[in-house]
């Protein structure tokens, strides 16, 4: 009973466990293929990676990323044949393949919305006569 209590409060418990098993497999890879992923991973975590509120997308996308790391180290793969001349676009086009709905596509709805329904006759703006 304590156990549901606490992962209603904090979170799913299983995917806490499969977040620290992905660290500790990122932790473990070789140079240079440590700090790429590790910077990936910063980036992803800061670009919105989460999508519909559903964590359970961020492990998957987590863990296949780590399986991508992990073949490409133990094939000897540089890291710019990985992600060749923008890392930036590896990174959205990776990120992407596990997109649904992001946190800020609701934001962008909202803005959108909100410079729409500014109209000529608004009356916060005044009218033009």
């Amino acid at each position: 009973m304590a156990a549901k209590w606490i992962e209603f409060l904090t979170g799913s418990l299983d995917d806490k466990k499969a977040y620290r098993q992905y660290k500790a497999r990122i932790a473990a890879l070789p140079e240079p293929h440590r700090t790429a992923a590790k910077a990936f991973e910063r980036y992803f975590m800061y670009n919105g990676g989460i999508t519909d509120g559903d964590p359970a997308m961020m492990i998957t996308m987590l863990n296949d990323f780590a399986d991508l790391w992990e073949r490409a180290a133990a094939d000897g793969t540089p890291v710019d044949e990985i992600v060749g001349e923008d890392p930036v676009e590896f990174a959205e086009a990776f990120a992407a393949a596990y997109s649904g709905k992001r946190w800020i596509d609701k934001e962008r709805a909202r803005l959108s919305d909100t410079i729409r329904g500014l109209g000529d006759d608004d009356p916060e703006r005044g009218t033009k006569d």
